[in-house]
């Protein structure tokens, strides 16, 4: 519910009518259990995520890009902090997507 409710805040869709011609990309549900440390039920998640395979070059996108980091530039950096006694923190960043900008006009159903 937490996830559903960021979606909500963030505006992350506009209801509108599909122009007649238009390349609709169609979604999926995806549902998983999260376990604890002893394998006992933590709770549910879903995640609704768009089908890209149905998306086609240059009328949905121009290229793709995922932003990961390399486990050399980790290892650099923890080196790094080894080396110069910084102290390491952890961080997630929920609905990290969210903040991403699309210039093209995606139609999903």
């Amino acid at each position: 519910m937490e996830e559903y409710a960021a979606l909500l805040a963030n505006h992350t869709w506009d209801l509108v009518p599909c122009p007649p011609g238009t390349n609709v990309v169609t979604d999926k549900w995806l549902f998983r259990h999260k376990l604890t440390s002893d394998s006992s039920l933590d709770r549910y998640k879903a995640r609704w995520v768009l089908r890209g395979f149905t998306q086609r070059p240059v009328v949905d996108f121009d290229e793709t890009f995922n932003p990961v980091v390399k486990f050399a530039t980790v290892h650099a950096i923890l080196f790094l902090a080894l080396s110069r006694d910084w102290v390491i923190h952890q961080l997630d960043v929920k609905n990290a997507f969210l903040h991403g900008t699309l210039t093209e006009t995606v139609y999903c159903s």
